[in-house]
């Protein structure tokens, strides 16, 4: 007859955040904060975390637009408003209005979950938000493709209060968009140029890359 003791339960289960990855949104987000780090430290002059400000954001925002991939005409072109163009042009690559939209909102978030202070936050500076309207009007216009706002969802009333479920940030029509770049952004910046050292004001965006690598980013002679 067997004398050993059945073995003993693990009195301890696994947490959720070791028997669980992380999720889709908090990966990309990851990638991104390191991947603005990386972009601060290669800057010329190299820019800390405290002394960035929303002109440096919309720098970046700016820099990105090389590995954009949503053609977005020129007044002077045929097809400018056209959203279905019979042919090719040699209108610029941009990047999406949305997938701009969705990286800031990834980016303020990563940033005060890093100790960073919400009145502080250069992802939420005015001029960003401003940077944000004009190149989703700029787009509209060009690519014949309005922007329209969705309604919000009212929930039932309790307590005698209403309120509604709508995420944070200008615009939700490009967060599929900037996830199916992630791959064609991280290839084409390991040859990316430096970023320059100095910008602001307003321009336009693309639907292709705005999750760059960090390894991509390092790799950027400057």
């Amino acid at each position: 007859m067997d004398s050993n003791p059945p073995p003993k339960a693990d009195p301890t289960p696994p947490t959720q955040s070791e028997s669980a990855p992380p999720s889709r949104y908090e990966s990309q987000k990851r990638r991104d904060w390191n991947t603005f780090l990386q972009y601060l430290k290669n800057h010329k002059p190299p820019l800390t975390l405290a002394r960035c400000s929303g002109a440096h954001v919309i720098e970046f925002l700016k820099y990105l637009d090389q590995f954009g991939k949503t053609k977005v005409h020129v007044t002077g072109c045929g097809f400018f408003g056209h959203p279905n163009p019979p042919a090719p042009c040699a209108c610029p690559l941009k990047q999406a209005w949305g997938s701009l939209d969705a990286l800031i909102g990834r980016l303020r978030a990563a940033y005060e979950e890093n100790g960073g202070r919400a009145e502080s936050n250069p992802f939420g500076a005015r001029a960003v938000r401003i940077y944000l309207r004009e190149v989703r009007e700029g787009q509209a216009k060009a690519r014949g493709i309005p922007y329209e706002k969705k309604k919000r969802k009212r929930l039932p009333v309790v307590g005698g209060a209403s309120s509604s479920g709508e995420p944070t940030g200008e615009g939700k029509e490009g967060v599929s968009s900037d996830a199916d770049a992630t791959a064609t952004a991280t290839a084409a910046a390991s040859a990316a140029p430096p970023p320059p050292s100095s910008s602001s004001g307003g321009g336009g965006g693309g639907d292709a890359g705005v999750a760059v690598s960090t390894a991509a980013v390092a790799s950027t002679s400057v």
